[in-house]
């Protein structure tokens, strides 16, 4: 999946580490803990869809090793993922991710706004206390059902596509776009647009549209105007997302604090480790 990428903001805040550890000798060896040094990771989502656009429903987000496998376009959805495209319950893919052995840190992101969903220039955040040493670590996931729709969704279907830390335990993370040509249809349901098939639009009980026993795909779009289906809405008539540069969202992955003090921190490290090798020598 292609996604725009911008330079990170940096929010100033508290690093937690063992200085101590590092500057009397245990140098790398602590820093290598599993307990010895965290980073705070902010994840943001915005909706940045237009008046009376699109709405998501709260972001579920997951940090992984880079295999933890949301979908395959052409095949099947897994049955969490048909929950979250079709009515936004993200406990299947959450139990998924919990027994799968891809990574610990997951968690639900909800707007800041007056209502649980995303609605258009709603923002929503979440810091999570991670190891940037952990490979665990190392890769971010994410998930969120298009609104109101049969079972539209964003997600990153590449698992490797947001590196929050390289392999040295160095911070990348950034900004990530998504554009309207990046909404995938989960090939679970019908796409009637029928107000008691779909969800946000007049659904009354989950898992009640008509089966589509199709595959993942791009979504094509909503029904036209006049067909009496989503657009029609005068709260939706502008959630046609197929419109050029139409975006959808975005996901900025950024470091409490800055990763000049992070980096600071491992030389110290290092200076330690060094230190310690000359005194073992002498």
């Amino acid at each position: 999946m292609n996604m725009n990428m911008k330079k990170p903001r940096i929010l100033p805040g508290r690093f937690a580490a063992h200085r101590r550890a590092a500057l009397s000798g245990l140098g790398l060896s602590a820093l290598l803990l599993p307990d010895a040094v965290a980073a705070e990771i902010l994840v943001t989502v915005r909706n940045l869809a237009p008046a009376a656009g699109t709405y998501l429903t709260p972001v579920w987000v997951a940090f992984h090793d880079g295999t933890f496998d949301l979908f395959n376009a052409g095949n099947s959805a897994s049955a969490g993922l048909e929950q979250l495209a079709e009515d936004g319950n993200p406990s299947g893919l959450a139990t998924a991710f919990a027994g799968g052995g891809h990574g610990t840190t997951a968690g639900l992101i909800f707007s800041g706004g007056a209502i649980p969903p995303f609605a258009p220039g709603d923002l929503g955040a979440m810091t999570f206390s991670v190891n940037p040493f952990d490979p665990m670590n190392r890769y971010l996931s994410f998930a969120s059902m298009v609104i109101p729709s049969n079972d539209a969704f964003i997600a990153n279907g590449d698992p490797l596509m947001i590196p929050v830390f390289d392999g040295g335990g160095g911070f990348l993370g950034g900004t990530y776009t998504i554009f309207g040509s990046m909404v995938w249809d989960a090939g679970t349901e019908v796409n009637d647009e029928l107000p008691a098939n779909t969800a946000f639009f007049g659904q009354a009980t989950p898992d009640t549209g008509a089966p589509e026993n199709g595959v993942v795909a791009l979504h094509t779009g909503f029904l036209a105007p006049g067909q009496g289906g989503i657009l029609d809405d005068p709260m939706f008539a502008g959630a046609d997302f197929t419109q050029a540069g139409y975006a959808v969202a975005e996901i900025t992955v950024s470091v409490v604090p800055e990763p000049q003090t992070y980096a600071a921190v491992v030389a110290l490290g290092l200076l330690g480790f060094a230190g310690w090798r000359r005194w073992r020598k002498s």
